[in-house]
């Protein structure tokens, strides 16, 4: 592999994929005024727009501990975890713009208190950008499959469990000595954002196990990639639909809340993943004392259906606030021994968490085994909304919406 890259003279987006990411649901007829602005977006961006793609072959790839692409470490869980099941050698390194002509248009429909037009135009450019990756990926698929390898999904810095902030080094990999000069601007904040904004960066694992890539269809990019009369397509297009996502006890608002501000996830060299999560709750007694506990879980690898190996809940180091509940007070031993002991789903898939009939709505304490049941499914539903369920979610085009239920303790 060489590094390539190209500036398509016409990017054709799908409509079907434009529709989506405007908003409308499939099938939806769009207003005269919407077809007007669409059209207008679509014609202003093939006779102005720049688009351009460029793309390299990482020298080096480490995926023994933190994921180290020509020597330069970064934290990206998920893209550790996809190249090490898959069993990846390398990684491309893919860059593409819509051009900084799309975001100085956008700006003067802002300043012109266009509205309409501002908003179909940002989500065209947008659009372009997804349809240059889905091109990078097919120009990568073709590559491989004349060299009997496979191309993984790719990930980028602002994905699942990989911060945006990484972008900045992943741009400075595209600048090193004796790479081709990138065919436009783009330089990244020291936020991670880049700009122009209608820009992304990708890895693409690449994989000599074909049969991997053939076993774990979830590593399959076709199912992800919507590139029309693709002749490399392995698999249809699948966007998860909603039918398909898993259904959570707990609304997943609160899921997602917790995954991003309680969960912390590790993953080891060995494939195995370690969850910790925080509760902070308060007792029944004792004017609501308030109290921290920790759940540790050790779960194997996804193509084993993430099976819970270890699972311990126990005191936050330092927290007393265990000691004011009343069962407590009444056989300290024996409650903490109780707490101790309990480990629901040991060995069993995490999935099977979404179909356990436990307690409902428990206190904040841990006194009786019921509210104890009860917090350990939240913990795990947590942990699965963190590895499974957002990405189901991200997948479908949706967002956590309006309406759900809300609660004390999901609010907290």
């Amino acid at each position: 592999m060489t590094d390539w890259m190209l500036t398509p003279e016409v990017v054709d987006v799908a409509e079907a994929e434009y529709r989506r990411l405007l908003g409308y649901p499939p099938g939806a007829t769009l207003s005269e005024r919407a077809c007007e602005v669409a059209a207008w977006a679509r014609g202003w961006y093939t006779r102005h727009g720049r688009p351009w793609i460029s793309a390299r072959e990482a020298a080096s790839l480490n995926v023994a501990g933190a994921v180290e692409i020509e020597g330069v470490p970064f934290h990206a869980g998920r893209l550790g975890t996809a190249l090490q099941q898959a069993e990846a050698h390398t990684v491309v390194l893919v860059a593409v713009s819509a051009g900084p002509e799309a975001e100085e248009e956008a700006h003067r429909l802002w300043l012109d208190s266009k509205p309409d037009e501002y908003f179909f135009f940002e989500i065209y450019a947008s659009a372009v950008v997804e349809h240059l990756v889905a091109l990078a990926g097919a120009r990568l698929c073709e590559w491989a499959d004349g060299n009997s390898l496979a191309v993984l999904p790719h990930t980028s810095p602002g994905y699942s469990q990989w911060d945006v902030a990484e972008q900045r080094n992943l741009l400075r990999l595209f600048r090193r000595s004796g790479a081709v000069a990138l065919p436009g601007p783009l330089r990244a904040l020291d936020s991670g954002a880049l700009v122009p904004k209608k820009s992304q960066l990708a890895v693409f694992g690449i994989t000599r196990a074909v049969d991997r890539t053939a076993r774990l269809t979830d590593l399959i990019p076709c199912r992800q990639c919507a590139l029309p009369n693709c002749q490399y397509r392995r698999t249809p297009y699948a966007r998860i639909r909603p039918a398909e996502r898993p259904r959570y006890s707990i609304p997943e608002k609160a899921l997602s809340r917790w995954a991003a501000e309680r969960l912390l996830l590790e993953y080891r060299a060995d494939g195995t993943i370690h969850a910790h999560f925080r509760y902070d709750g308060v007792t029944c007694t004792n004017l609501g004392t308030p109290l921290a506990l920790d759940y540790e879980v050790t779960l194997g690898p996804d193509r084993h259906g993430f099976p819970i190996i270890q699972q311990r809940c126990m005191p936050a180091p330092g927290d007393t606030g265990y000691l004011s509940m009343c069962q407590y007070l009444a056989d300290g031993p024996a409650l903490m021994a109780a707490i101790d002991h309990e480990k629901p789903l040991a060995g069993r898939p995490l999935a099977e968490v979404l179909a356990w009939h436990r307690a409902g709505l428990g206190g904040g304490c841990y006194c009786g085994p019921d509210s104890r049941e009860h917090k350990w499914g939240l913990v795990l539903e947590t942990i699965h909304y963190a590895l499974v369920g957002q990405n189901s979610r991200s997948a479908a085009g949706l967002e956590a919406g309006p309406g759900e239920p809300e609660n004390n303790e999901y609010n907290s």
